[in-house]
């Protein structure tokens, strides 16, 4: 593990006497052995010191299941467009939070028009 990932990590953990949350410069990374961390930290606010020990499993990321093939998988993975994100904004201005008209079968329920 990167030690300025680890800073960014322990940078959300708050002093153990004060409450406030330590700052990456105030922590510094001793060392490791395979799993366990070693980090000696310093709270500015209530000028307290610690010696935290960690440990830090790196997984590898789970492989994802899928039934699509290669070509849907590449159609399928498209970027996000601003316009994609508009068009949600848009739909979510006026949804009422009513999914079972969403997903029915029927165009009147979708907002489309009935056919006679």
């Amino acid at each position: 593990m990167d030690d300025r990932l680890l800073r960014k990590l322990m940078a959300n953990m708050k002093c153990a006497v004060c409450g406030q949350r330590y700052e990456r410069a105030n922590i510094n990374v001793l060392g490791h052995r395979e799993d366990l961390w070693f980090l000696s930290v310093f709270c500015p606010a209530c000028r307290s010191q610690g010696l935290v020990a960690a440990v830090i499993k790196e997984g590898k990321l789970p492989e994802i299941m899928s039934d699509l093939t290669a070509g849907e998988q590449g159609r399928f993975t498209g970027t996000v467009s601003s316009d994609d994100v508009l068009d949600v904004h848009t739909f979510l201005t006026t949804f009422d939070g009513d999914f079972a008209s969403l997903f029915s079968n029927g165009p009147e329920k979708r907002g489309g028009a009935a056919s006679s």
